[in-house]
Parts: structure tokens; C-alpha cells; sequence
């Protein structure tokens, strides 16, 4: 089923969180649990509001955060979007068939990937790999050899973390590099190599793209980590992009992720950002004063008992996001409201108790309705998702285990 997000909008109906899920409920009554649903004018709204938010600077998609390859499509077909930012060479092998713009965003040592993108031409013309460390390059040789290959395109990933005075180092640990120098190290090692393009960079500030902002305590602290380590990373990569492009002709330069998408817009050395999980907005992109994402995505479970008059259980719920492994990485029952996960039980693998007042009105049968935390962990656990416009059910797509794949 083909999706269109270019036509309708302006309804808004999730700001009434009464009427929004009753009409999910209504569209879905018949389709057993448990059901993931999309809801195309939360979607559209989101896909349209990423774009102006990345004022007019194109957003590369980040499959990692969807894996639905018609809410791709559909997304890429808007103005504003180009190209994928896929996590698996696998995975990039198999939307190379229908995409040319696809940039690996995680070095890979996959040596049956490497070998089959060594041996298809059309493939190595669409797929960007990313290295930071020239034993990458050393592997794939000792795979295949230059001369018996295409060219393989190949992207940098530069370190974009910030190394506080006092604090250390403040960010996620990904590539080792970090100072313009040692960037530059790796690229004129690249050019020289044979059998291989350098064509872009990425840097990926997961301290201000990752952190939200408007949580309560704390919220002036990390505005001011965000705003210093911003203008340290402003200067860096400007230096960064400026060596690079006397050593090669960069097609790209990529940053930024769904929370930074003004901040790394601005900067004059981006020449792309990246975005995904906005698209279906977990319940972690609630917390951030820049923006205000519809849910687009959720999913319902079906109560199999009642323990208590306050408690109910439902089948399932331990749909966990990636992350340090706190509360805010749980799915959030959000219909009926006032739910609760249970402290010393959580989301559970085959069960989730939930407790609070609204437990009391359900009965074996009825449909509790979560919100997923983050990005792509929803679609690794059901094979389709409903399309739900209003209170209609409008047909289903696959996701990318209903096609049979699971690349991670």
C-alpha cells in the first residue's frame, strides 16, 4: 500500500487525548491484539513540521528509527527529504534496490555485505559506507581487491562530543576521532588508497540532539552543556569540513538527529541533517522545548486478568528502547490515563501489570493503549502497521519483519 503524506492535514485531533484514542479503539475494534497503528494526520504533521524545522536544509531519513519501508517512501517523496541513513550494509543492499542515496551510518564489518557490494556496480554507486579507522579499509581488502571491484564510497564519522573542562568527555563514544587533525589523517589516507571515493562526513552531537531540555530538574543545566559544547562544535567542525574539502570534494556533510534539527540547520558547514524518530515520536521526544511532536506511532494490549481491583494485566508490554536501561526507556501506557507500570515489575516479556484508578473501569478484554520510547523498537515487534486516518482503518504496511528481515 502506498502511503501519500502530501495531501490533507490541519486537524490536530491528538490534543484531545479523549478523542484521539477513542477513535484509534473505534478504527481498530476488530483487529485482534496486539495492534500497532500509525495515525496518518499525526504523521503528516510531524514529517511536515521536521522540514520546517530544518529550515529548507534536506533531511536524510533514518531507517534505523522507522523500518517501514512504505513510511519511507512516503516520507522521501516530500519536499525537504533526501536520502537514507540505513544501520546495516544488509539492510542498505536490500533499499539500494529501490533507492540511490542511501549512507551506512555505522562502519560494518560484514564480510558477506562487503563481498556482495563489491560485486555490484549499481549497488556500490548507491551506498556510502562510514569509517573512522583504516583497519575498515583493511578488512574489505583483504576481501576483495581493488582491481576487482568498483570504487566503494566512503564517509568519515568524526567524533562530535564534546571534552569539557572539568567534566571530560560529554556525549556517546563513537568514533575516535575527534581532533581536526586526526579527520584529516584518515581522508588523506583514503585518497590514496585505490578503490575508494571519499565523498562525505558525519558528525552526530548526541548531546544536544539527544537530550531533552524540558523535563523539570535540571532543564538550566543542560541548556547551558548544549549551548557551550554547540559553540565548541561550531568552530571544530567548520575546521573539520575545511581541511576535508582540500582533500577531497565532499557530496555531504551530515549532523544533527530530531532534537538538534534548528541548532545543526544553522550551522554553515552542515550540508544535510538527519532525522527519524520524529517521524513516529516515542514518548522520549515529549520532553523538549524546541518542538512538540504528535504520536503517530502506538500500540495497544489487550487485558488477560485482573489481579486487583486497581491492577490489571496485559499480554506483553516489554517493548524496551535502546538506552541506559531506566524508566524512560519503557513503553508508557497512555489510554486509558492514569495507568502506571509497577515499580518492581515493569514492562514484562509476556506480561505487564499496569495499576491506578482507570484499572478498576477495565475488564478482561478491553485494550490499553503505549506509547514506544524512542525509535525503531516498535516495528522489531509486529509484522504490520495499521494505518488509521480519524477513526477509520485505512489498510496496513509491512513492517520490515512482516517482509522478513531482521538486519539488527
Amino acid at each position: 500500500m502506498t502511503i501519500d503524506l502530501l495531501e490533507g492535514g490541519g486537524d490536530t485531533p491528538w490534543r484531545d487525548p479523549a478523542r484521539f484514542w477513542t477513535d484509534l479503539s473505534r478504527a481498530l475494534v476488530d483487529v485482534s491484539g496486539p495492534v500497532a497503528a500509525v495515525e496518518l494526520g499525526a504523521l503528516r504533521y510531524n514529517a511536515r513540521d521536521l522540514a520546517v524545522r530544518a529550515g529548507g536544509v534536506p533531511i536524510r531519513v533514518a531507517s534505523k528509527s522507522i523500518r517501514v519501508r512504505a513510511v519511507l517512501d512516503a516520507t522521501l517523496r516530500m519536499p525537504g527529504y533526501r536520502g537514507i541513513l540505513a544501520f546495516t550494509l544488509p539492510e542498505a543492499l536490500w533499499l539500494a534496490e529501490d533507492h540511490d542515496d542511501i549512507v551506512v551510518g555505522y562502519p560494518t564489518v560484514d564480510r558477506a555485505a562487503l563481498r556482495a557490494l563489491a560485486s555490484d556496480e549499481s549497488a556500490a554507486s548507491r551506498i556510502t559506507l562510514m569509517v573512522d579507522d583504516v583497519a575498515q579499509l583493511d578488512l574489505l581488502d583483504g576481501l576483495v581487491a581493488a582491481s576487482a571491484r568498483p570504487a566503494i564510497r566512503v564517509a568519515i564519522d568524526a567524533d562530535a562530543s564534546w571534552r569539557a573542562p572539568g567534566l571530560g568527555h560529554v556525549g556517546v563514544r563513537r568514533s575516535p576521532l575527534h581532533e581536526p587533525g586526526e579527520v584529516a589523517a584518515l581522508a588523506q589516507a583514503i585518497v590514496r588508497r585505490p578503490g575508494y571515493r571519499l565523498v562525505g562526513l558525519m558528525m552526530y552531537e548526541a548531546q544536544i540532539a539527544g537530550q531533552p531540555d524540558a523535563t523539570g530538574a535540571g532543564d538550566a543545566v543542560i541548556r547551558w552543556m548544549q549551548r557551550r559544547s554547540g559553540d565548541e562544535l561550531q568552530e571544530r567542525r567548520a575546521q573539520i569540513v575545511g581541511s576535508l574539502r582540500a582533500i577531497a570534494p565532499l557530496e555531504f556533510v551530515n549532523g544533527g538527529g530530531t532534537g538538534s534539527l534548528e541548532y545543526t540547520a544553522s550551522d554553515q558547514s552542515v550540508t544535510e541533517v538527519t532525522a527519524g524518530s520524529g517521524l513516529f515520536a516515542g514518548h522520549l521526544f515529549d520532553g523538549y522545548r524546541a518542538f512538540e511532536p504528535a504520536p503517530a506511532a502506538a500500540f495497544a494490549l489487550e487485558v488477560v486478568r485482573k489481579p486487583a481491583d486497581d491492577i490489571v494485566t496485559v499480554l506483553g508490554g516489554g517493548w524496551i528502547a535502546s538506552g541506559p536501561p531506566v524508566a524512560s526507556r519503557q513503553p508508557l501506557p497512555v489510554w486509558p490515563a492514569g495507568l502506571r507500570t509497577l515499580g518492581r515489575e515493569g514492562a514484562g516479556e509476556v506480561q505487564t501489570p499496569l495499576q491506578g484508578a482507570a484499572a478498576r473501569r477495565l475488564r478482561v478484554g478491553d485494550r490499553v493503549w503505549f506509547r514506544h520510547a524512542k525509535s525503531g523498537e516498535l516495528a522489531e515487534r509486529v509484522t504490520e502497521y495499521h494505518l488509521v486516518d480519524g477513526d477509520r482503518r485505512v489498510g496496513a504496511v509491512p513492517t520490515y519483519r512482516g517482509e522478513n528481515r531482521a538486519f539488527l
